[in-house]
């Protein structure tokens, strides 16, 4: 890169603010977006938590640990509430793997910061959550987060695989956002030319994709599973159309029940935040 490590730093800054605010702009059932708020939040909120968490994420000299500690502190101390955790831990190591990945390829780059994540990074992880508290976290017989670590933020997070699509990211090297996020986004943005309808179309994909592991922990299995099925016929018929728009007063219907009946997908959106990140990536900083 010729670009010195300053503005690549506000480049990613840029590019993480963006990310979160494009996924404000899309129908997401269930989860707060321009078009209706939820669960006692604001879209204010997110934004202010977006703005805030840019201030200090890309940052050149933190480790991913730091990224994460940094990122949830400030977005406390700006809305009060846990608006971002999901985001904060999977766009941190993306970030990472700008500013300090020697691979040629985005993924590659990712996948070495995985590797070389420490004890450390994991301390200051545990520290984020416990901060956040988010909702149904819970206690944990192995590598609990009110514990002090004892193994790498990747090894933790491999243990908790099996039970949150988060942890499972770092453990598959992000094979839900590349694999399934960035390449959908593209197809969709190529066929529709219009990046919310992409963007929502990543959500519901994730949605119907498998149970959302914040609705598993609030919810319950048999929960997760209906509402995963309620997506999948709404991708369904979201997919078959050439105007989206056509099918917005249905997904507005099914983000209303959604939220009627307190659910509300969060990591859904969290994967969709990091597969737009991502995406900005690719394009305009590994280059």
């Amino acid at each position: 890169m010729t670009t010195n490590i300053a503005d690549i730093s506000l480049r990613l800054a840029n590019a993480f603010e963006a990310a979160c605010m494009d996924e404000l702009e899309a129908i997401k059932p269930g989860n707060v977006h321009i078009f209706a708020d939820g669960h006692g939040m604001v879209v204010q909120d997110f934004m202010r938590s977006a703005e805030a968490a840019a201030a200090v994420i890309a940052q050149p000299e933190l480790s991913v640990g730091q990224r994460i500690l940094s990122a949830i502190e400030v977005t406390r101390n700006a809305v009060g509430c846990n608006t971002n955790l999901g985001i904060v831990l999977l766009c941190a190591p993306l970030i990472h793997a700008v500013l300090h990945g020697n691979r040629s390829t985005l993924r590659g780059r990712l996948q070495q910061v995985l590797q070389e994540l420490t004890i450390e990074d994991a301390e200051l992880a545990y520290q984020a959550i416990v901060l956040a508290s988010p909702a149904g976290l819970g206690k944990s017989e192995l590598h609990d987060v009110h514990t002090v670590p004892r193994v790498t933020l990747l090894e933790a997070m491999r243990e908790a695989q099996q039970r949150d699509r988060i942890a499972l990211q770092y453990a598959s090297g992000f094979s839900d956002v590349f694999d399934a996020g960035v390449m959908l986004y593209r197809e969709t943005l190529l066929r529709w030319e219009r990046p919310a309808w992409a963007t929502t179309a990543v959500y519901l994909d994730f949605l119907a994709r498998f149970d959302d592991s914040h609705i598993l922990r609030k919810h319950g299995d048999a929960i997760a599973a209906m509402v995963r099925q309620e997506a999948e016929v709404h991708e369904k018929a979201l997919l078959l159309l050439d105007n989206p728009k056509t099918y917005q007063r249905e997904l507005l219907k099914f983000d209303a029940n959604l939220k009627a009946r307190g659910l509300n997908p969060g990591t859904s959106a969290d994967l969709t935040v990091a597969s737009l990140l991502a995406v900005s990536l690719e394009d305009n900083v590994c280059r």
